[in-house]
């Protein structure tokens, strides 16, 4: 018989952690998932505690996954492999915030900690409901692949604001998006109200990420134009909440001469039109002048009086800042430059490629084949 069973310290701390699950299974019939990960975070900060100041011995993890699993024999969360993942996840952040942490222990030695909606928000100096409004399976993919708490909070609250699921969560992680956000060259401080300047400046991203498309090395903007609203789903993904598509090859009637913007989008937070310009080109000062017309042109035509200012971005295939900042200074209207990547398709492969129309009728061949077979 394993000698920590027999230790009264662990079974009467064990006989209250069960009580203090059973007491929270009760509260998750209003509140699962926020009862769940104060639970767990609360047990993660004691187990850490108890390994650092017992002698219960290195299988302490595998006989408490075994004793708690006797009572609530259905709760996968009590696995040995699941009790460990809490462990890491707690550490994860009670190493940045230890006073908060031996607080927690502090409280009462011997039973579980309960923990308060004051202590948890005084750790994460973010809203507690947010923290916990996310599922398990998301903090557990955040800390596998997050080391700072400074990023990983950032993506908990992505996560609450965009109501990603765990593959969103992971596409955007994967592809960097803490990185990314907020970092376009713009001249919104100057442009925009402070509010509308600092919201539209973190919506915006360098560089895009466009993988989910390829182009070959002599593909024109139209190429590119066309590929993002084929892919929109995964465009307007990337682009971010609140982006409204309205058409690519927008009509403006200026004077006598007809234009046409790429994409136009409406954002529904910021309250304003979008013009997206795509340039296959690296940065040159004069597409600022276009983007800058079409800009005008929407605020004259299209934006009526409930509409904020109409904002452009410009995306390109690569940038020199300080090029772009020197283009931007004197501007009123507001204008933020990205650069993109996208999959280059070299045109030898994609020379030896069917067409789309070669593929539709392979296809129906082989369907009428199969007919006939049967």
């Amino acid at each position: 018989m394993s000698q920590l069973i027999r230790d009264e310290q662990y079974i009467k701390w064990l006989s209250q952690l069960k009580e203090n699950f059973r007491s929270t299974q009760i509260k998750a019939a209003l509140h699962v998932n926020k009862e769940l990960i104060t639970f767990y975070f609360g047990l993660g900060v004691q187990i850490i505690n108890k390994q650092q100041n017992t002698t219960w011995g290195s299988n302490f993890i595998g006989q408490l996954s075994k004793d708690l699993m006797v009572d609530f024999p259905t709760i996968s969360g009590f696995s040995k492999r699941n009790l460990e993942l809490i462990r890491q996840w707690s550490l994860f952040y009670s190493t940045t915030f230890d006073s908060i942490a031996k607080q927690v222990v502090s409280q009462n030695k011997e039973q579980p900690f309960v923990i308060t909606k004051q202590v948890a928000s005084q750790m994460w100096q973010v809203d507690f409901e947010l923290f916990t409004s996310i599922p398990w399976g998301h903090h557990i993919l955040i800390v596998q692949k997050i080391k700072n708490t400074e990023e990983a909070l950032f993506y908990v609250l992505k996560t609450v604001e965009n109501n990603w699921s765990r593959a969103v969560l992971e596409y955007q992680i994967e592809t960097k998006l803490y990185n990314r956000q907020g970092r376009a060259i713009t001249n919104f401080k100057q442009a925009l109200p402070e509010t509308q300047s600092d919201l539209a400046k973190a919506l915006l991203k360098d560089p895009y990420n466009f993988e989910f498309i390829a182009l070959s090395e002599k593909a024109h903007e139209k190429d590119l134009e066309k590929k993002l609203v084929q892919h929109i789903s995964e465009f307007l993904l990337e682009l971010g909440k609140g982006f409204a598509y309205m058409g690519r090859q927008f009509l403006l009637k200026v004077g006598n001469k007809e234009y046409r913007t790429d994409l136009l989008f409406y954002h529904t937070k910021l309250k304003c039109y979008i013009v997206i310009e795509l340039k296959l080109t690296d940065f040159q000062p004069e597409f600022i002048g276009k983007l800058n017309f079409y800009v005008s042109a929407i605020n004259e035509l299209e934006k009526d009086e409930s509409d904020q200012a109409t904002i452009g971005i410009l995306l390109c295939k690569n940038k020199d800042n300080f090029e772009v900042e020197f283009a931007l200074k004197d501007l009123n209207k507001p204008i933020g430059v990205s650069e993109y990547r996208y999959k280059e398709l070299p045109e030898k492969i994609k020379a030896e490629l069917p067409a789309l129309e070669e593929l539709t009728e392979a296809l129906k061949t082989i369907e009428k084949e199969q007919k006939l077979e049967k």
